[in-house]
C-alpha cells in the first residue's frame, strides 16, 4: 500500500470513529424530554402494534343473574389489549395492516357466519378490533332475544321469578368458533417468536458479514455490489425478538456508515445515491408532517411506526444534511408522541372519574336497609331505585383495566345481594297469601249478608267496622286480588245505593213535615187575641196535637222552626191563663202553689204538660236519630256532633223536669180527692 493510500485510510477511519460516536448515542425514548440530537436515531412511541396480541382467553360474555327484575350493566369487562413498544430496532414487530372493512352483521347467524369465515382464513387477518365487535353484536342479540322470552313468559301468565332462559344453541356454536379463533392465534404467535429467533440468526451473520467487509484491507469499491446484497437481504429479514432488537439494529447501522464512509467511489455516484436518500426522507418527513395534524391521534402514531422504520431502511444522505433531515423528522415524531401521550392521559383520567361514579353506585345498593322493606310496595319502590342504578351504570364508560372486572363484580355483588333478598320475602309472602285470600272472602260473605239490610245506622257502622278490619289484612295474589276487591266494595256499594235512595225519600217526607208545621205556627199566631180563654185553650191544644203528630223536618231548619213554635205555644198558654206553658230553666213547682189552682185550671195545665212533654220526647227522638246518622256516616268535624249530644242531653233534662210536675200535679188531685 503506498503513502498516499495509507493517508487516505487514515482520513477514512478518523471520519468513521467521529460518525461511530454519533450513531453509538443512545435510542431516542417516545417522551419529549429524553429525545437526542442523534442523526439517524428515531423518537420511538411506547405502545406497539395491535396485530401482535392473541386473541383473549375469555371470549364469552358474563351470565347474566337468574332474577327477573334484574337489568344487567352493559359493560361487562373483557380482558384488554395492553399494548407495550418495542423500542426503536428497526427489526420490532410491526403493526398489521388494516382489514379491508366487512359489512356489519345484524343477526346472530350473520354473527357466527363471519366467525366461520374468520376460522378458515389465515391468522394475519383476524384482528382483535372484529371479534370484539362480533361478540359484542352476538351478546347484545341473544339478550334481547331473551328479555323477548321472558316478556312474552310474564304475558302468558309467568312470573318473573318462575322464567328459565331457554338453552340456545348458537351460543355453543359461537364459543366453540371463538375458541378455535384463540388457538389459532396462539398457534401464530408462536410461530412468529420462532420466526423471530431464525430472523436474529440471519441478521447477526449480515453484520458479521459487512464487519468483515469494512475491515478487509481490499478496495471497498471492490466489495460494493456484496454490501448491496447484504442490504436488500437485511431488508428482507423483519422481526426480532424485541429484547435484542436495539442492539441488533445499533451494530448493524454502525457497520453500514463505516462502509459508505469507506468507499472510494466517485463523486457522481456518491452524489446520486445521498440526493436518492435525501427525497425519499423528505418524503417521510412531510407524511410525518401531515399525521402530525390528524385528529385521530392513535391511527397518527401508528402509521408514524410504518415511517421510522422506512426512515431506518433508507440510507443515509450528505453528511452535511444528516442532522437537519433527522431534526425535521424527530420535530413531527415528537408532536405526534406528545398527542399520543396526552390522549393517553385524558383517557385514563375519564375511566378514574367512570371509577369513582361507579364506586358511589355501588355503595349506594349496598347500603340498603332491608329491614326497612316489609311491603310489598316498598320492595317495589327499592326495586325501581336499583333497576334505575343499573341503566346508570350503562351510560358510564370504562374504569382503569385493572379495577374494571372488580369494580364490575361489586356492583353484581350487591344486586345479587338485594334481588335474592327480595326473592326470600316473596316467597315468604306468597305463603301467607293464601290465608289472607280466606280471611277476605269471609269478609265478603259478611257484607254480602248486610248489603239488604235497611237498618242504615247500625249497618253503616258493621261496614264501616269490616272496611278497617279488611285493611288490616295483607294482600293475595294478584290473578285473585282484583276480583276479591270488587266483590267485597260491590257488596258495600249496594247497601250505600239504597241508604241513599232511602234518604233522598226521606228528605222529600221532611220537606213536606216542614211545610205543614210552618202551618201550625201561622195557625198559633193567627188565634185573636179577643177569643176566649177556654176556646182558645182549646185551639192551642189542638194545635199541639197536630204539630206532635207531624214527623221529622230537615235537621238544619229544626231548631229554628221549634223556636218559633215554642214561644207562639208559651205565649197562647199564659194568655188563656193555663200557666207554667213557658219552657223555663227550672220546672221546681212546689206542692203547696199548685194546690192553689183551681181544679179546672189543674185540668188543664196537666194537659199541656202532658202534650209538651210527647212534643218533647219527639224532638228527642229526632236528635238520637240524627246523632246515630252522624257518628256512622257523617265526615264532618266532631263539632257538630258534639253540639247535637249537648241539645239532646239539655233536652233529656227538660223532660225529666216536665214529668216531675205532671207528677207533681197528680199527687195534688189525689190528696184534695
Amino acid at each position: 500500500m503506498t503513502d498516499t493510500q495509507d493517508t487516505e485510510l487514515a482520513k477514512n477511519l478518523a471520519q468513521a470513529d467521529d460518525e461511530k460516536q454519533v450513531a453509538q448515542t443512545p435510542a431516542v425514548d417516545a417522551t419529549e424530554s429524553n429525545v437526542t440530537d442523534n442523526a439517524e436515531e428515531v423518537a420511538e412511541p411506547t405502545e406497539p402494534a395491535a396485530a401482535e396480541e392473541p386473541v383473549p382467553a375469555e371470549a364469552e360474555e358474563p351470565t347474566p343473574s337468574a332474577d327477573a327484575d334484574r337489568a344487567q350493566p352493559a359493560d361487562e369487562p373483557a380482558p384488554a389489549d395492553t399494548p407495550t413498544t418495542d423500542g426503536p430496532d428497526a427489526d420490532r414487530a410491526q403493526p398489521a395492516d388494516e382489514p379491508q372493512p366487512v359489512s356489519k352483521p345484524t343477526t346472530k347467524d350473520e354473527v357466527i357466519e363471519r366467525l366461520t369465515q374468520l376460522a378458515d382464513a389465515e391468522p394475519e387477518t383476524i384482528t382483535r378490533a372484529e371479534i370484539d365487535a362480533l361478540k359484542q353484536t352476538f351478546y347484545r342479540l341473544h339478550n334481547a332475544e331473551r328479555d323477548e322470552a321472558k316478556q312474552a313468559f310474564i304475558e302468558a301468565g309467568g312470573t318473573e321469578e318462575e322464567f328459565v332462559a331457554p338453552v340456545d344453541e348458537k351460543e355453543e356454536t359461537f364459543k366453540a368458533l371463538m375458541a378455535t379463533l384463540r388457538e389459532k392465534r396462539n398457534a401464530l404467535n408462536a410461530e412468529q417468536e420462532k420466526q423471530k429467533e431464525e430472523n436474529l440468526l440471519i441478521k447477526l451473520d449480515i453484520i458479521e458479514k459487512i464487519r468483515l467487509l469494512v475491515e478487509s484491507p481490499q478496495d471497498p469499491n471492490k466489495s460494493y455490489n456484496e454490501f448491496r446484497r447484504l442490504q436488500q437481504q437485511w431488508n428482507d429479514v423483519k422481526a426480532v425478538p424485541q429484547a435484542r432488537a436495539n442492539e441488533v439494529w445499533k451494530s448493524y447501522r454502525l457497520y453500514v456508515e463505516k462502509f459508505y464512509d469507506l468507499l472510494k467511489l466517485n463523486s457522481e455516484f456518491r452524489k446520486l445515491d445521498f440526493k436518492k436518500n435525501l427525497e425519499i426522507k423528505e418524503r417521510i418527513c412531510e407524511t410525518a408532517e401531515r399525521l402530525a395534524e390528524d385528529a385521530d391521534v392513535v391511527s397518527a402514531f401508528h402509521q408514524l411506526q410504518k415511517l421510522h422504520q422506512q426512515f431506518r431502511e433508507t440510507g443515509p444522505v450528505a453528511k452535511e444534511l444528516r442532522e437537519q433531515v433527522w431534526a425535521r423528522f424527530k420535530t413531527a415524531s415528537t408532536t405526534i408522541n406528545r398527542r399520543h401521550q396526552q390522549h393517553f392521559e385524558e383517557l385514563k383520567k375519564k375511566e378514574d372519574e367512570n371509577l369513582d361514579q361507579k364506586t358511589v353506585i355501588c355503595e349506594i345498593v349496598e347500603a340498603i336497609d332491608f329491614d326497612e322493606l316489609k311491603t310489598f310496595a316498598a320492595w317495589e319502590a327499592k326495586t325501581k331505585e336499583v333497576i334505575a342504578l343499573q341503566a346508570k351504570w350503562k351510560t358510564i364508560g370504562f374504569a382503569p383495566q385493572k379495577m374494571n372486572v372488580k369494580i364490575f363484580e361489586r356492583f353484581r355483588k350487591a344486586c345479587d345481594e338485594f334481588f335474592h333478598r327480595k326473592s326470600d320475602f316473596f316467597k315468604g309472602l306468597k305463603d301467607g297469601m293464601s290465608d289472607n285470600l280466606e280471611k277476605k272472602r269471609a269478609l265478603c260473605e259478611k257484607a254480602e249478608a248486610l248489603k239488604e239490610s235497611t237498618d242504615w245506622k247500625a249497618t253503616a257502622a258493621e261496614l264501616t267496622k269490616l272496611q278497617k278490619e279488611w285493611k288490616t289484612i295483607g294482600p293475595v295474589t294478584k290473578k285473585h286480588s282484583d276480583a276479591i276487591w270488587k266483590r267485597f266494595i260491590s257488596a258495600c256499594d249496594y247497601f250505600y245505593e239504597q241508604k241513599n235512595k232511602a234518604t233522598s225519600s226521606q228528605h222529600s217526607e221532611e220537606m213536606d213535615n216542614l211545610a205543614r208545621k210552618k202551618a201550625v205556627i201561622e195557625k198559633l199566631a193567627a188565634i185573636d187575641e179577643d177569643t176566649d180563654s177556654r176556646e182558645g185553650s182549646w185551639q192551642v191544644g189542638d194545635l199541639v196535637r197536630e204539630w206532635n203528630s207531624i214527623g221529622h223536618v230537615p235537621f238544619k231548619e229544626k231548631d229554628k222552626l221549634y223556636k218559633q213554635y215554642r214561644a207562639l205555644v208559651d205565649e197562647l198558654s199564659d194568655r188563656f191563663g193555663t200557666g207554667g206553658g213557658r219552657r223555663s230553666s227550672s220546672y221546681s213547682t212546689s206542692r203547696s202553689s199548685l194546690s192553689d189552682s183551681t181544679a179546672g185550671s189543674g185540668s188543664r195545665e196537666r194537659d199541656r204538660l202532658v202534650r209538651t212533654y210527647e212534643a218533647m220526647k219527639a224532638e228527642l227522638q229526632t236528635y238520637e236519630n240524627n246523632l246515630g246518622f252522624l257518628t256512622a256516616s257523617s265526615k264532618k268535624g266532631n263539632s257538630l256532633v258534639d253540639e247535637v249530644k249537648r241539645r239532646a242531653d239539655k233536652l233529656k233534662a227538660d223532660i225529666e223536669e216536665v214529668k216531675q210536675k205532671i207528677q207533681a200535679l197528680d199527687e195534688s188531685a189525689t190528696e184534695e180527692a
